[in-house]
């Protein structure tokens, strides 16, 4: 694949991870990202673009709308005009205002889990995933541990929960991507962040027994970390690459992914590095015969 594209940044579906983008005239396009996979591009130009707005049709189903203007971005990663024209941004207030689009309801009333993830620091969080997304929804965030704690009959009492569990226990419903990157260059091993996630998992269910909301039951179901996951988790790489992706040119051979961090080289034989690709999103690249010009490492006299 060549040519001019806006990143979206990493997805996972059911094939496994890929490289969202958009062409100049805003229509879809995706590369895949699976072992093997030489990712060669260059950055066009400073600064992260709007990737647009959604209008939510339903439970599975919801349309992309690209950015008319090909804006620069204002707020995350969207211009005032998409953030304002964009169903999802009523998604996590719904559960205390009430208001949301039609569609947004419908994707709302479908069943939800509760989380809660831990990654390869040991640090954890609670979080929800529609009932289609349930386990994708994991390896899109990077998790290497996590439990579902309960099952909610739709998205407004998950919420709910949610809200509860991180005002009365030590869990955020956030993690930096880049805290997570830090992580895997000292994680902990797999047997200690299962420890640290069985631990908080069960917190949560004990403390949502005694929540006075219908609606709901807890659950105990332990997720499984992808292939590509522990082989990121299993490698001796803990070194994060060199330059920074939101400039310049690279050309990165792509071994495996856990949520938007790849375990790369760049080229056949070279050290292993751990990148962030989430580093592309909102940025304008173009895809071709590209090669990343590491600096020189300095040898220590003593």
């Amino acid at each position: 694949m060549r040519g001019a594209f806006l990143c979206h940044g990493i997805v996972w579906n059911a094939a496994g991870p890929r490289l969202a983008l958009a062409r100049p005239d805003g229509s879809a396009a995706a590369m895949d990202v699976a072992e093997g996979t030489l990712l060669s591009f260059r950055v066009l130009e400073a600064g992260k673009f709007c990737l647009g707005s959604h209008r939510v049709q339903g439970p599975r189903t919801r349309r992309h709308v690209p950015c008319p203007l090909q804006a620069p971005a204002e707020r995350g990663y969207q211009c005032i005009n998409c953030l304002l024209n964009d169903d999802l941004r009523f998604l996590h207030d719904a559960h205390r205002s009430g208001a949301a689009p039609d569609g947004l309801r419908a994707y709302l009333a479908q069943p939800h889990w509760l989380y809660v993830a831990t990654f390869a620091s040991g640090t954890s969080k609670v979080g929800t995933a529609s009932d289609v997304r349930k386990r994708l929804r994991l390896a899109e965030q990077g998790a290497v541990a996590a439990r579902y704690v309960a099952r909610a009959d739709d998205g407004r009492i998950v919420r709910v929960l949610e809200d509860m569990v991180s005002q009365q226990t030590e869990l955020t419903q956030a993690v930096r991507s880049a805290t997570k990157l830090t992580g895997l260059q000292a994680p902990q091993s797999p047997a200690e962040l299962d420890r640290i996630n069985a631990n908080h998992a069960r917190t949560v269910r004990n403390l949502l027994s005694g929540a006075e909301l219908e609606g709901f039951a807890t659950v105990d179901q332990t997720w499984e970390l992808p292939e590509p996951g522990r082989r990121v988790m299993g490698s001796d790489s803990r070194t994060a690459y060199p330059l920074e992706l939101a400039a310049g040119g690279h050309g990165l051979m792509l071994e495996a992914l856990l949520g938007s961090i790849a375990l790369i080289r760049t080229r056949e034989g070279s050290p292993t590095y751990l990148a962030d690709l989430n580093g592309l999103k909102g940025r304008r690249i173009e895809l071709g015969s590209y090669r990343s010009q590491l600096p020189p490492v300095q040898v220590s006299l003593f």
